[in-house]
């Protein structure tokens, strides 16, 4: 945990460098509102709305919307982390680059597994809901429909990121046109007060009501915290983000700020306008939008949202695509596999990165979807909560006087943030720790076996020389 990392400008390129360093630099292209559009995208508030949030109806009942705001709330001391670290540490690694800098290399290794199983999982997750969103114009085996999703997404992830802001923005204001219909429908069929919204019930088996416990609610914890996760695109985007010193922090508050009102307004609307019970225990957000109004509105949220789905999927593969593109550059694998991943099109995006998390993306929309949502809570909520262990070292040596964004309340925030974290950990299924810490445990052996013992030459975690330079006002 000690063995932190030089400065790029001191490190030595190893030999067996799969191309010179001037063609491993992603290109500076998009600015505060372009990454907010692509970050946005990625947290695909509508999409989420409409696939996870049914899920949480179904086990937490009157109680989602407060699991989603006290979710949000942990996801502000998230972003500090996250803001400052990201702007400290400007690279396309994310999350492994910060903490393998600020943490050492061993647990910037263990972040990067984590990450890798979010990036892999979360893309299928979200697009086997296509076909649900599809049913009133087409019939599709939902583990198809997700496999087409991703790999439209994986061929859209080939082009210039500047042209993927756009195609994104277009459709990002599709789906907050859907949020704001379904927002708006419960509102005017509200069936039940505010008090509702904590009055902590769901509907059981036999049409009868169940108390939603204290304990239920930490544990729906690690799904809420997954609503939101995408904010920290903004980290991953930071080498092509311009002035990434000023940005990155902008673009991460903005971002949470905006999805968490996308999401939880819906949420409390359909709260309060369920027809019953049992119907919001069903969580079927589409028949609830027909029986509100018609069913043209029906599909025209519909399609939105499948389009939202189509639009996540896109912006999540640039995104996994920069994961991978930056551990090649950053020496993970055995050369020849550093030299495929670090690989650049004429587009200027990592194109074999991009297929290589794409093609097993659509595979993976044939899994088990239980089995998926329960390891990504497990290890979006293990990586916040290293993130917030590298927070703590952000002001220690030379990063103590480094030009960063800096948070408030430090070090009382990411404490906080460390001890809540791990009590939600512990209130998670058995069985989804046990998949995510043998995956953790396989990837630990590779860190002692292979990186460890070729520490001169392997996982040199660096930060472009580009971003160093004094941010502008």
């Amino acid at each position: 945990m000690t063995d932190t990392l030089r400065p790029v400008e001191t490190a030595v390129a190893p030999p067996d460098a799969p191309a010179p360093p001037e063609s491993r630099t992603l290109k500076r292209s998009i600015g505060v509102v372009g990454g907010t559009l692509l970050t946005l995208s990625c947290v695909t508030p509508a999409s989420t709305l409409f696939v996870v949030v049914p899920d949480l109806f179904g086990t937490l009942g009157t109680a989602t919307a407060l699991t989603i705001a006290i979710g949000s709330l942990l996801c502000v001391a998230v972003a500090f982390c996250y803001s400052e670290l990201g702007t400290l540490v400007p690279s396309a690694g994310g999350e492994y680059a910060m903490v393998s800098t600020l943490a050492g290399r061993a647990a910037g290794w263990l972040v990067f597994v984590l990450s890798l199983l979010v990036v892999m999982i979360v893309p299928p997750v979200i697009a086997m809901g296509t076909a649900d969103y599809l049913e009133p114009v087409l019939h599709l085996d939902p583990s198809l429909a997700g496999a087409g999703v991703m790999l439209l997404a994986t061929l859209a992830g080939l082009l210039d990121l500047r042209a993927n802001a756009w195609i994104t923005g277009v459709f990002l204001v599709l789906e907050v046109i859907a949020a704001a219909v379904v927002a708006v429908l419960g509102f005017a069929h509200a069936e039940r007060g505010p008090g509702s919204l904590v009055s902590m019930e769901v509907g059981d088996a036999h049409g009868g009501t169940d108390p939603v416990t204290a304990m239920l609610v930490v544990s729906g914890l690690a799904i809420a915290l997954f609503v939101t996760q995408g904010f920290s695109t903004a980290v991953y985007l930071s080498e092509e983000l311009e002035n990434p010193r000023r940005n990155v922090a902008r673009t991460v508050l903005a971002t949470l700020a905006i999805s968490a009102v996308i999401i939880l307004v819906p949420v409390v609307a359909l709260t309060l306008g369920a027809p019953d019970l049992a119907e919001l225990t069903g969580g079927d957000i589409g028949a609830m939008v027909t029986a509100w109004s018609n069913s043209a509105v029906g599909t025209f949220v519909s399609l939105c949202v499948a389009l939202a789905i189509v639009n996540a999927g896109i912006v999540m593969v640039i995104q996994n695509s920069r994961v991978l593109f930056a551990s090649a550059r950053d020496k993970a694998w055995p050369a020849p596999v550093n030299g495929l991943f670090a690989r650049l099109g004429r587009f200027g995006s990592p194109w074999v990165a991009t297929l290589a998390v794409g093609v097993p993306g659509a595979a993976l929309c044939f899994v088990d979807l239980d089995t998926l949502y329960g390891v990504t809570g497990v290890s979006v909520t293990a990586m916040y909560l290293l993130v917030a262990v590298a927070a703590l070292g952000a002001r220690r040596g030379a990063h103590r006087h480094a030009r960063a964004w800096r948070m408030p309340l430090w070090p009382a925030m990411p404490v906080l943030l460390i001890a809540v974290l791990a009590y939600v950990l512990t209130r998670q299924e058995p069985s989804h720790l046990l998949w995510t810490g043998g995956i953790a445990a396989v990837a630990t052996l590779y860190w002692a076996l292979y990186l460890r013992p070729r520490r001169t030459t392997r996982w040199l975690v660096t930060v472009p020389q580009d971003v160093r330079e004094p941010a502008g006002p």
